[in-house]
């Protein structure tokens, strides 16, 4: 299954559309440190979510991008140099960036290992209620439906312990005076 191109459309859904901004958001905020990283640009990107909330992004930061943007300061780009003008800033800044982009590859990395035991569960025919969202009734039905389990399998182990247990009994040999016995096998089973 690759990927597909989406039509771009606004999501209906409401809950869909939250988890299509976080994926694209946290997108185009790594594609922006990339940028900045790889070619030593200032980049400031804002975003404010379906609820209203705003998130942003900046190298160096927001404000200085947006003040040089809005007072249309003409001195030349840093490309690459810190804005603040310190070595050990820009060393904590590689650093974030380096400790930024691990992250990001954790994240990745985990949600691939999600969506590979969500298949594997899914292969298996696993399906488990979401307990959160059934009510009363349904509680007590699935209490009662895990209690009676309980008992089935605590009665399909005796079952098994005691047939486990006469198969012990049959293989032992006979012993008669400290000694096995040979027990002489009719003709009829040879």
């Amino acid at each position: 299954m690759g990927r597909r191109k989406i039509e771009m459309t606004m999501v209906k859904d409401g809950s869909s559309r939250q988890v299509t901004f976080s994926k694209r958001r946290n997108g185009v905020f790594k594609k922006a440190n990339e940028l900045a990283t790889l070619c030593g640009a200032e980049v400031a990107v804002v975003a404010f979510s379906p609820g209203g909330k705003p998130f942003s992004f900046g190298q160096p930061s927001v404000g200085v991008v947006s003040d040089r943007f809005l007072h249309r300061d003409k001195r030349k780009p840093n490309h690459g140099k810190n804005v603040v003008g310190s070595s050990k800033d820009g060393a904590k800044v590689s650093d974030l960036t380096q400790q930024l982009n691990e992250l990001l590859k954790q994240l990745h990395a985990e949600k691939k290992r999600g969506e590979m035991l969500e298949k594997e569960k899914e292969k298996s025919g696993f399906k488990a209620p979401i307990i959160n969202k059934l009510g009363l009734q349904e509680l007590i039905e699935l209490k009662g439906s895990l209690e009676r389990l309980r008992e089935d399998i605590k009665a399909r182990v005796s079952e098994m312990e005691a047939s486990s247990s006469l198969l012990l009994l049959a293989k032992k040999p006979v012993y008669e005076s400290g000694r096995p016995v040979a027990k002489k096998v009719p003709n009829s089973y040879i």
